[in-house]
C-alpha cells in the first residue's frame, strides 16, 4: 500500500495543502465545511499527520513496538523484560506503549507505525478482534502474544501467535479440582463479552463439568466489573465478597487470573475462612508473586519466559524474510502448592 501523504489529501479534497495544513493545525481561517471533508478524508485514508519532518528523520528507524493490555498486570512484566532484552541484542530499540482496554490497539498501531517507523509489533495480552484489511494497513510483521482464539475473519498468514491453549489448560484446572473431590467451583471469569482469553477459560470450565456430568451451577460463574481494571486484584477481592455475600454453596474457587485469585484468598480472610481449609483457591497464569503469597498459590502456570523468548525470535524470523508467519501454542503446567486441599467423602 502507497503511503498517503498530505498532497494526496488536499488533491482528493481539491484544495491546496496550506488549507489542509490548516484544517490539521485548527487554524480559524477556514472554511467550516472545508474542514469537515479534510478531516473525514483523512479519517478514511487512515493518514497520519507528521508535525515535524525534521524530527523524523532524527527517530530511530529500528524499533519494536509492544503494544500492552492490561500493564499493570504483574504477569506481564517479566515478559516485557525479556523481550527488552532481545530486542536490544538485535540492536533494535523497544518502544513500549500502554493500550487501555477501552482503546482500538490497531489504531494506536497505526499511529505509532509512522511517528515511530516501526519495523514490527508485539501485541501483548487483551482482547484481538479485527477485520483483516484494517490490519493490512499496518504494514510491518505483527505478533499476538498471550491473545487467544484470534477471530476467524484474520487468514493465519496475516500475523504470528504465541500462546498457550487456554481452552484446555482451563479444562484441565477444573477437572482436577473436581478429581480430588470438588463438585461445587466457582469461577472468576472475563465479562461475557470477552471473546477472547476469558472466554476461551469459562468454555474448559463449562466442559470439565459436563465431561464429568456435573451440572453447572450459574449462580457460581462470577464475570468481572467493568469499573475495575480487567483481571485485577480488585476483581478477584469484590467477586468473592458477592459470593460469600449471596450466600452461595461452593468449596472452591478457579479465578482466571493469579491476581484474582490472590484478591479472592484476602476476601476470604477478611470474611474470617481459612484457605484451604475452608475454600480452595486456584489460579491461572504462574505469576512470582503466586509463590511467595501465603498459603502458595496453586495455579496453572504459563511457560512466561518461554513465550516471551519464542515473541520476540518469531517477530524478527518474519522481519528478517527467514521464515512466513508461525503460530505455537506452548502448554501451561498445573503447578501444586498450598492454597487447595482434596476433600473427604464427607465433605463432597
Amino acid at each position: 500500500m502507497v503511503e498517503i501523504t498530505i498532497k494526496d489529501i488536499a488533491q482528493i479534497c481539491g484544495v491546496g495543502v496550506s488549507t489542509v495544513s490548516r484544517a490539521i493545525n485548527n487554524h480559524p481561517d477556514i472554511n467550516p465545511e472545508t474542514k469537515a471533508l479534510i478531516t473525514k478524508t483523512i479519517k478514511e485514508m487512515n493518514y497520519i499527520p507528521n508535525n515535524s519532518a525534521r524530527n523524523l528523520k532524527r527517530i530511530d528507524a529500528k524499533s519494536i513496538a509492544v503494544l500492552v493490555k492490561g500493564i499493570t498486570n504483574p504477569f506481564f512484566s517479566n515478559m516485557i523484560k525479556i523481550m527488552e532484552e532481545e530486542i536490544k541484542k538485535r540492536k533494535y530499540s523497544l518502544v513500549l506503549h500502554h493500550v487501555d482496554f477501552n482503546e482500538d490497539e490497531v489504531d494506536v498501531a497505526l499511529e505509532l507505525v509512522k511517528e515511530k517507523r516501526l519495523r514490527g509489533i508485539v501485541f501483548l495480552g487483551g482482547y484481538f478482534s479485527h477485520a483483516e484489511e484494517k490490519l493490512a494497513k499496518l504494514q510491518v510483521p505483527f505478533v499476538l502474544s498471550t491473545i487467544g482464539g484470534a477471530p476467524e475473519t484474520i487468514g493465519k498468514h496475516t500475523y504470528s501467535s504465541i500462546s498457550v491453549d487456554d481452552f484446555k489448560e482451563s479444562y484441565q484446572v477444573v477437572d482436577y479440582l473436581i478429581k480430588i473431590g470438588h463438585k461445587k467451583i466457582a469461577i472468576l471469569s472475563a465479562p461475557f463479552s470477552d471473546i477472547s482469553i476469558g472466554k476461551l477459560r469459562l468454555d474448559g470450565y463449562l466442559k470439565a463439568h459436563s465431561d464429568n456430568h456435573i451440572p453447572v451451577n450459574e449462580n457460581l460463574i462470577c464475570c468481572m466489573h467493568e469499573q475495575h481494571i480487567d483481571y485485577s486484584l480488585k476483581n478477584g477481592y469484590d467477586l468473592t465478597n458477592e459470593l460469600l455475600a449471596r450466600k452461595e454453596d461452593f468449596t472452591a474457587v478457579f479465578a482466571i487470573s493469579d491476581n484474582m485469585a490472590i484478591g479472592s484468598c484476602k476476601a476470604l480472610f477478611d470474611a474470617g475462612y481459612e484457605v484451604p481449609k475452608d475454600y480452595s483457591v486456584i489460579g491461572y497464569d504462574g505469576i512470582e508473586m503466586g509463590q511467595f503469597y501465603h498459603p502458595a498459590l496453586t495455579t496453572m502456570a504459563q511457560p512466561i519466559d518461554i513465550m516471551a523468548l519464542e515473541t520476540i525470535k518469531q517477530l524478527f524470523k518474519v522481519i528478517d524474510g527467514l521464515e512466513e508467519h508461525q503460530h505455537k501454542v506452548f502448554p501451561a503446567t498445573l503447578t501444586l502448592r498450598d492454597s487447595v486441599r482434596e476433600l473427604g467423602s464427607n465433605e463432597k
